[in-house]
């Protein structure tokens, strides 16, 4: 059974930079047909690619966060890292981890797994 699990701070200061953690249960997050994403839904608003890593080590970025986004992973523990600089009030939402089927991918149908999702609040 594939897992997802985000973890990290539910609670940033303005300007800080954001870290979350992807934990991948039942698969390696190195096979080659996954896309594993960070996506987001800020509140009232449509979900959000963010961007991905693929098994292979490719990343990809949503071009207007290319600037304030890093992607990264350690194989050794199966997991896959967001970091989100310069935070604001802006980048408040869920923010989701999946392993998707291909890039800019926001709905269920275009990924096999999801993550339950954290709730990120920015606040000084």
């Amino acid at each position: 059974q594939v897992q997802l699990q985000e973890s990290g701070p539910g609670l940033v200061k303005p300007s800080q930079t954001l870290s979350l953690t992807c934990t991948v249960s039942g698969v390696s997050i190195t096979a080659d047909y996954y896309y594993w994403s960070w996506i987001r839904q800020p509140p009232g608003k449509n979900m959000e690619w963010m961007g991905a890593i693929t098994g292979s080590g490719s990343i990809y970025y949503r071009p207007s966060l290319k600037s304030r986004t890093s992607i990264s992973r350690d194989t050794s523990m199966n997991q896959f890292t967001l970091q989100l600089t310069s935070m604001t009030p802006e980048d408040a939402a869920v923010y989701y981890c999946i392993a998707a089927k291909g890039l800019d991918a926001t709905s269920k149908d275009e990924a096999y797994y999801w993550g339950q999702g954290t709730q990120v609040t920015i606040s000084s």
